[in-house]
This record gives C-alpha cells, sequence and structure tokens, in this order.
C-alpha cells in the first residue's frame, strides 16, 4: 500500500488507531516504532500529548516538527523511558518498539532493547575526556548480546567501535584526551552522537541536534545523521526547528500542535505543501516571509481552523 499523502487531520476528532496504517516511509519498510493514540500528563494533572500517533519505520528516518510548546520533546521523552524525571507518565495508549510495548520500562531497559536518546543541549559529561565519554556510551549496550566486556576499554570490540565513531568524526580523534567542557558546541554535538553510537542503537532520538550551531557546522551533523542512517541502517525520529534541514533528510515528517499530529505525509510532499512552507519553512505564496511574520499568522494555520 502507498503511502499516505501529507493532509491536514480533522482537529474536532481523536486521532484514528494507526494499527492498519501503511509503513511510515515511501519504500515500505515495516515500523520499528509506534505510538497509538499515546496521552501524557504531567503531576497526573496538565495533559501534554493528547491522542498521538505515529510510526517510524525500520532503517528510515521521520521528522517531528512544530512550534515550541507543541509537545515534541516530551513525545521523544515518552518513549525513551524519561518522563518520570519531571513527574511525567504515559496515561493512555502505547508505545511500541520491535513489537514490545515498552512504555512501562524502565529507561536503562529501553536503551538495552536499542533506543538511544540525544538529549537537546549537548549533554557531555563535562569533566571526563572525549574517549571517557565514548566508552560510557559503550556501557549501554550490555544485555543486548554484545558478547564481550568493556572494562576500562581495552576489549577489542569497544575500540573497534571507537574508531568507527572516529571515522564519522575525525575532530573527536583529535581531541580524544580533551576533556569534554573544553569543546566547542559544534564539537560536543558531535561527541553526543558519537556517544550514541557507542551504544550500537537500532533508533536514535535527536532533540535539536541543530540548536545554537553555526549554519556551516548544522550542515555538517545533518549530513554525518544521514550517513550513519544510511551506512548503519539506524532509524531515527529527529526533532528539529530547522524544517528545511530536518526534511531535507527525512523520508517521512509529522506537523505537531498542541500534542497531537495535524499534518504528516512524506517529507518530498510536506517539503512543498503550502501550509508548511508558509509556517515552518519562512515561504508563502508572495514569496520568502520573515520569521517574525511567519510567528504572527501561527493563529491562521488552516489545519487548525
Amino acid at each position: 500500500m502507498d503511502a499516505r499523502r501529507a493532509r491536514p487531520l480533522n482537529a474536532g476528532a481523536p486521532p484514528a488507531t494507526r494499527a492498519d496504517a501503511p509503513p511510515a516511509t515511501p519504500g515500505g519498510a515495516p515500523p520499528l516504532l509506534q505510538l497509538n493514540n499515546v496521552e501524557v500528563r504531567y503531576d497526573d494533572v496538565i495533559l501534554v500529548l493528547r491522542g498521538l500517533s505515529l510510526e517510524v519505520a525500520e532503517g528510515g528516518i521521520a521528522a517531528l516538527l512544530g512550534s515550541n510548546g507543541a509537545g515534541k520533546t516530551t513525545t521523544l521523552r515518552a518513549i525513551s523511558g524519561l518522563l518520570h524525571v519531571e513527574d511525567g507518565k504515559v496515561a493512555d495508549g502505547s508505545i511500541v518498539f520491535d513489537g514490545e510495548e515498552i512504555h512501562e520500562a524502565a529507561a536503562h531497559r529501553i536503551v538495552e532493547k536499542g533506543v538511544f536518546q540525544v538529549l537537546e543541549g549537548r549533554r557531555v559529561f563535562e569533566h571526563l575526556t572525549v574517549r571517557e565519554n565514548l566508552l560510557a556510551g559503550a556501557h549501554a549496550r550490555r544485555g543486548r548480546g554484545s558478547g564481550r566486556g568493556i572494562a576500562a576499554g581495552r576489549g577489542a570490540a569497544v575500540k573497534a567501535e571507537m574508531e568507527r565513531v572516529f571515522a564519522y568524526f575525525p575532530r573527536l580523534a583529535e581531541r580524544r584526551r580533551q576533556t569534554a567542557g573544553h569543546l566547542s558546541g559544534g564539537e560536543q554535538q558531535m561527541l553526543a552522537l558519537g556517544r550514541a553510537l557507542m551504544a550500537r542503537p537500532r533508533m536514535m532520538l535527536l532533540d535539536e541536534p541543530s540548536l545554537g550551531l553555526a549554519p556551516i557546522l548544522v550542515e555538517s551533523i545533518f549530513e554525518i545523521v544521514e550517513r550513519i542512517n544510511r551506512e548503519e541502517g539506524v532509524a531515527i525520529l529527529l526533532v528539529e526547528q530547522n524544517a528545511r534541514m530536518a526534511l531535507s533528510i527525512a523520508d517521512y515528517g509529522y506537523v505537531m500542535e498542541s500534542g497531537r499530529v495535524v499534518l504528516e505525509g512524506p517529507a518530498s510532499e510536506l517539503r512543498t505543501n503550502e501550509d508548511v512552507k508558509e509556517f515552518y519553512l519562512g515561504l508563502g505564496d508572495s514569496g520568502r516571509r520573515s520569521y517574525r511574520d511567519v510567528k504572527h499568522y501561527r493563529r491562521r494555520k488552516r489545519w487548525l481552523s
């Protein structure tokens, strides 16, 4: 069955169950991750996600777009098991990874299953060296059949993994003995991605990887993310404010507003969708618009009218 074309959802109706939905990429790959009518509450009171449903295909890249406060980071935390840090919980619905429900699993168990979140803001261990940060990522894959211990990082398997990371990020190889807190912002983002790779993930959850980076570094980071997906087969769910870059590497995209998906479709179609162009790419029928103008016209979003 062909993937659905980009279309708005009825804002007044609850999202439909996605059990019979087609795959999340045009290539027809089966879904690795499924969120089915997920509701998330904080402090048992504040409803943040409202019947959210989405899919990420095996080996695919899905982009999750939306304005600040739409619920994108909460979605990633629900998947990775980090909601409890802020007194949140999945109150309804299900999160299924590789056919197994994970929404009630502890965060470290979810990592062991192959899901690794790269947090917003490049959360590296600032007082450890680059090499020690990478070794911390290798510890996360224990229990998934790695077959070797990693004590002190002397295992041949870990050394091979580290060299693989250095092949993607040559700057990290040059700075392997440097303290992570002394790296530049771009290098810290590379380190966060490299640490995730050391865990040998099947899926990476990337939260705003371009945040605070110069444009040339943003392009470099996204090129590497695309390579990791293509060469390692790692599925990626990408939360990103830079919608243009996100849709340039994604197979499929979702637009969130007020805790639910209001628009979805193949990334190639979302890039040409007039609503997405106006509200997330800064373009409209009259040409390029300033970001201030785009924010000013948020209330006129046609899919919410």
